[in-house]
């Protein structure tokens, strides 16, 4: 009988910790509408990028059984399964799919479509009510792996009154990020108007549910918001006053206040203020975001500003952020890679390869970028044990080049092949 007794309190102890991990996973929003591989392929003589820096099998043997990568290694050193379908990629990269951090969903034909065939495979969009997605969930085509938030949670005036809920104090907030969570959110994104405490109690509400939590912050200070516990900043802009005398904070703030759009020329009056070589404000800072782990996720394309469509002012304040956005880096900072979808200087669909592109403009090494798109979004996504980086018992998701992205970034471009879950996207 003690035995017995024994055995059940075993039972009910496991039982109550794997509710506890499953409470804890974060769980892509369509995971049951994407079609399962049932195929056994040997991928052989790729170069593969494994997803870490400098985490490389040339002339590899990766063996993908259903959706699960089931083996990886150097050819001769992996046993290739009777009836595997032998594919002959001698010349060519192989890299996991990769993550967008940042995407915006629009009415616009194909567009996720054109994501996913530059291997972009997993998305989350940090501010959009979950309904937007249901039109092309019900497309029939394959498309991402969803990664939503719901709506930004804001005060009056919204910013954008569509994809926005208003709280208007913590309580309201710590409801609205129940709620969320309950129908699926696997992040919550706070806007610029929120206060300080109620982020901070956004930020305790998602964390005990342990989900995280990432802002566009504007006008509070990025160095604030993370203390009181965000894990995420969206958008390069974020930290600007952070960056500059209090006093000119207070000033710019106080504009945004009384009218959301002055943030259009204003973010880049103020970046164009910043003194990168001035220590007093940029040292804490990248401090800071090197102890605390937060991940940036610096939406350049969508800022960029080159003389055919900028003044000075915004040419020199994107130069600004581009070298920002780089010492984070060389900092120790978590840099991930968000499109934003629509960017200036990109055609649709292109977006992400152009954030990448301009990611290596700030200064970071090709594989840092590639590791951004891939690990270092799936860590910040909190879904790195089964996404993110060739390596056995993880999902296959992965992309075929045809040119080394090492090489020159812009080769992520080549894509040959794309496949989602085990199965090749046509």
């Amino acid at each position: 009988m003690r035995f017995l007794n024994m055995l059940l309190i075993s039972l009910f102890v496991n039982l109550i910790i794997a509710q506890e991990n499953f409470h804890d996973t974060i769980w892509e929003f369509n995971r049951h509408e994407i079609a399962v591989g049932d195929h056994l392929y040997a991928l052989m003589g790729a170069t593969a990028l494994l997803g870490e820096e400098g985490a490389i099998i040339k002339d590899a043997t990766i063996i993908i059984k259903g959706n699960r990568i089931m083996e990886i290694g150097s050819s001769g050193s992996v046993d290739i399964p009777a009836g595997a379908e032998k594919l002959d990629l001698s010349g060519k990269f192989i890299l996991p799919g990769m993550l967008d951090a940042h995407f915006h969903e629009g009415k616009v034909k194909d567009l996720l479509p054109k994501f996913l065939a530059q291997g972009v495979t997993s998305l989350r969009d940090p501010g959009a009510w979950n309904e937007s997605y249901l039109g092309w969930r019900k497309l029939g085509a394959p498309i991402q792996r969803l990664f939503l938030t719901g709506p930004h949670l804001d005060q009056y005036p919204p910013a954008y009154p569509l994809n926005s809920m208003l709280v208007r104090d913590a309580r309201e907030a710590e409801f609205a990020v129940n709620d969320f969570i309950d129908e699926g959110a696997t992040a919550i994104k706070v806007y610029f108007r929120l206060p300080l405490g109620t982020i901070e109690t956004i930020c305790q509400t998602a964390h005990s549910r342990g989900v995280p939590v990432t802002a566009h912050l504007e006008i509070t200070k990025a160095k604030d918001a993370i203390k009181v516990g965000l894990d995420g900043i969206e958008h390069i802009t974020s930290f600007g006053t952070s960056l500059i005398h209090p006093r000119d904070a207070e000033k710019y703030k106080q504009l945004i206040l009384a009218d959301n759009n002055a943030r259009r020329k204003g973010r880049y009056e103020v970046w164009k203020s910043v003194d990168l070589q001035d220590t007093f404000y940029l040292n804490p800072l990248l401090k800071l975001l090197r102890e605390n782990g937060t991940f940036v996720s610096p939406n350049l394309a969508v800022f960029e500003k080159q003389p055919d469509q900028g003044d000075s002012i915004e040419v020199e304040g994107f130069a600004r952020m581009l070298e920002f956005t780089g010492m984070i880096d060389r900092a120790g900072g978590n840099i991930v890679v968000g499109s934003h979808t629509f960017v200036p200087y990109a055609e649709l669909g292109l977006g992400y390869a152009h954030e990448m592109e301009l990611l290596v403009q700030a200064g970071m090494t090709t594989g840092k970028v590639i590791e951004a798109a891939t690990i270092q979004n799936a860590r910040f996504f909190r879904v790195e044990e089964r996404l993110g980086s060739l390596a056995k018992g993880k999902l296959a998701d992965l992309v075929v080049l045809s040119s080394d992205p090492l090489e020159n970034i812009s080769n992520i471009r080549q894509v040959e092949k794309v496949m989602l879950n085990g199965v090749w996207v046509k």
